[in-house]
């Protein structure tokens, strides 16, 4: 069984909205996921709120042979590079 990270649609037909999904590669898109990792809403103002993934279900998947898309893939790059660049943001606390 080939495992694939892929978006899989939701929402309505002007309000896209995607999950971020571990399926098994014969699945069609609206097959069942073996799970859900993240969500994507491309209608959100910022990166942060765009992009939310599970990092350790992601690292999980990958490590055990899956392989994501080439948009997941670009996704998971903006959302660390946004985690990122909220973590350089906030102070230090003391």
């Amino acid at each position: 069984m080939a495992v694939v990270l892929r978006l899989q649609r939701i929402g309505k037909r002007t309000q896209p909205h995607y999950r971020i999904v571990a399926i098994d590669k014969a699945s069609g898109p609206h097959g069942e996921p073996l799970e859900i990792i993240g969500h994507y809403d491309p209608k959100a103002g910022k990166d942060k709120q765009k992009v939310a993934i599970n990092t350790e279900k992601f690292g999980r998947w990958v490590k055990n042979g899956a392989k994501p898309s080439e948009t997941v893939g670009s996704l998971i790059k903006r959302a660390q590079k946004a985690e990122k660049a909220a973590a350089a943001q906030q102070p230090e606390k003391k």
